[in-house]
């Protein structure tokens, strides 16, 4: 399947080094000690992580400015200062971090891993740093050095947790443009899309999914009319699969069984994948109707009705996926 590419972009500031000491030691017995200023810490990185249990780039999102925090001072008795606090970015497996130029700083590829995309400014010499035997009471020390700063742009490369299956004029589009940020184009033809639209579906506490809108199948789809195996060679890339049937098809078990068939003649472990039944279009029924079509599916396959227009039932399907992904 094509990939999606994610992206955001984010300001960061590194923190500034601390400054030295130029602490002279003065003490009842000893009123000449000599310098002992200590060095300052240096300012805290922005480092890039990798985290296996991030998808998008969503959260990211809300984060405009990062700034590390600014490394202390030197002190008296040779105490270096403390370095300043690092900020971690954490990011999904796969995210590319670039900077304005386009020019790559690193990838992340493990679960863990660490690029430093922004180092903290050094910490400025005390003063007792500088003491020479021609020089041995020097009353000044080195401030510290600012951070590195400027744009960062993450990208990320995304395959579709869940594809969306079903016949022209499913709702497809039309889902995915209620629940994403995706703009597919909708027309009342067919093969409206030719190929696959994907969004980033936003669920609770800021988790997220990536949902493809695919090019409608056709009876024989399988056997390369229509669309073909252009259509179906998108479907192989996704984690689960979203069956639409529209509220107002003739024989809704039928659709499913001819969606279902074309994916087992192509490829038969597409059978194996997890999947949901859903009836699109659900504004256009009452109770009584969806009693009457959920009767026409076995218990093992009953459906969740739901309305892109209405937004009736989205809340529940999107439930009903994240538990599928992640069950």
């Amino acid at each position: 399947m094509s990939n999606f590419v994610d992206y955001t972009r984010i300001n960061c500031k590194a923190g500034h080094g601390g400054g030295g000491s130029a602490h002279l030691r003065r003490e009842k017995y000893i009123p000449k000690g000599g310098p002992d200023g200590g060095n300052g810490g240096r300012g805290g990185n922005i480092i890039m992580r990798g985290n296996e249990n991030e998808w998008t780039l969503l959260p990211l999102r809300y984060t405009r400015h990062v700034t590390a925090g600014r490394g202390k001072n030197g002190q008296k008795s040779q105490l270096t200062g403390a370095d300043g606090e690092d900020v971690y970015i954490t990011v999904p497996l796969g995210t590319i971090a670039k900077n304005e130029e386009g020019e790559i700083i690193g990838e992340i590829l493990e679960d863990g891993q660490e690029i430093i995309l922004f180092k903290g400014g050094k910490g400025g010499m005390g003063n007792e740093f500088f003491k020479t035997s021609t020089n041995q009471t020097p009353r000044y020390a080195q401030p510290g050095e600012p951070g590195e700063e400027g744009m960062v742009i993450f990208e990320l490369k995304v395959l579709a947790d869940v594809g969306l299956v079903g016949f022209p004029n499913a709702g497809k589009s039309t889902l995915l443009a209620s629940i994403s940020a995706a703009k597919p184009k909708i027309a009342d033809y067919a093969f409206t899309t030719l190929t696959p639209n994907l969004g980033i579906v936003e669920y609770r506490n800021y988790k997220s999914f990536v949902m493809a809108d695919i090019p409608g199948i056709i009876e024989g789809a399988a056997e390369g009319k229509g669309l073909g195996h252009r259509f179906l060679r998108h479907i192989e890339r996704n984690s689960i699969l979203l069956f639409l049937i529209p509220a107002d098809s003739e024989d809704h078990f039928q659709e499913f069984k001819i969606l279902e068939n074309e994916l087992k003649e192509y490829n038969p472990e597409l059978i194996d994948k997890d999947f949901i039944l859903s009836i699109s279009k659900a504004d256009l029924l009452d109770d009584e109707l969806k009693k009457e079509i959920a009767a026409e599916f076995p218990e093992n396959r009953q459906p969740l009705f739901f309305s892109a227009v209405s937004q009736e039932g989205l809340m529940e399907l999107k439930d009903a996926i994240w538990k599928k992904l992640h069950g």
